[in-house]
């Protein structure tokens, strides 16, 4: 049997140390234990997929700079890709080679219940194609289809794993409810492994990008100023706080997606220059964030 080779995106909103918005907040107070809580969960399942025999795992950093998990803490047989490109998947560039993708640290979308539930950005209140919400899930696993990764294994408040299971049928979801009384963060680390290994038997047959003649609904969150800003941005119908958007496929609304919640067309032709200086600031940001880490690593359930 050829050793797999799996893909991590990782979040942290659905991981184990992040309890507050100041948690997911670059230079947020809460930030840097958050920080540590989302390395010590990938790293607690990058290295079961090695003990299970994965050949090759790649962890790509995907909330805010992209520069949150802590390098010297993770499998040093772990690839670890952190900040952000262009290319082909908005944020991720060429993916490469994969037989499956995991999806760690996630959260609801927008629009719903759950742990600081949004789809890309909080400026989005909430995303529907056919008055379904969209997540983040998705948009990623939609992304990746073309290059054949299907997803195998998803992680995310209970909300967000209600989501998936529904949107997503035959991904392997396991839940963090972290506000409950008897939360233990290494054991559920443990179970978390467990369960992303037990996904590494999933059928690879399963990609995930539906096609289709889609209109889709984004709602602003600022309501009808924001939407006609982006909306004429971008060339896009709009009224009241929505813009409307039309999609063959979800793949392509990752792409319009990404647009209307983070660039403007200069912003895009100018992303190859400007995106160093962005790393730069995450890779700062990240310092800190490890110089302010509690050495212990032990994680109160406490929000505040």
């Amino acid at each position: 049997m050829i050793p797999q080779r799996i893909l991590i995106i990782a979040d942290i909103e659905g991981s184990s140390a992040c309890l507050d918005r100041s948690s997911a907040k670059f230079l947020g107070r809460g930030w840097p234990r958050a920080c540590l809580g989302m390395t010590k969960d990938v790293n607690a399942v990058a290295t079961a997929l090695f003990r299970a025999g994965a050949g090759r795992v790649v962890i790509r950093d995907f909330h805010r700079t992209a520069y949150n998990i802590m390098p010297g803490l993770v499998h040093p047989k772990a690839v670890l890709a952190q900040g952000y490109t262009t290319g082909p998947v908005p944020g991720m560039g060429a993916p490469g080679e994969f037989d499956g993708l995991m999806m760690l640290g996630m959260h609801a979308p927008s629009g719903s219940s759950g742990f600081l539930p949004h789809t890309l950005t909080s400026r989005i209140a909430r995303v529907t194609v056919n008055n379904s919400l969209v997540s983040e899930a998705q948009l990623f696993s939609a992304a990746l289809e073309p290059f054949g990764i299907p997803p195998l294994f998803f992680s995310g408040c209970p909300s967000a794993c209600a989501h998936t299971e529904t949107s997503m049928p035959g991904v392997r979801c396991f839940p963090i409810d972290k506000f409950s009384p008897g939360f233990h963060a290494p054991s559920w680390r443990k179970r978390l492994a467990q369960e992303a290994v037990r996904a590494l038997s999933a059928p690879k047959d399963t990609l995930y990008n539906p096609r289709g003649e889609f209109r889709v609904i984004v709602t602003m969150a600022k309501g009808k100023a924001a939407a006609k800003i982006s909306a004429q941005r971008w060339g896009y119908k709009h009224q009241g706080a929505n813009i409307y958007v039309d999609v063959a496929s979800f793949s392509a609304l990752f792409r319009e997606l990404s647009r209307i919640a983070f660039l403007t067309p200069l912003a895009e032709r100018l992303a190859p220059l400007g995106l160093p200086l962005y790393h730069l600031m995450g890779r700062a940001g990240l310092a800190w964030a490890q110089k302010k880490a509690p050495v212990s690593g032990k994680i109160s359930r406490a929000r505040g």
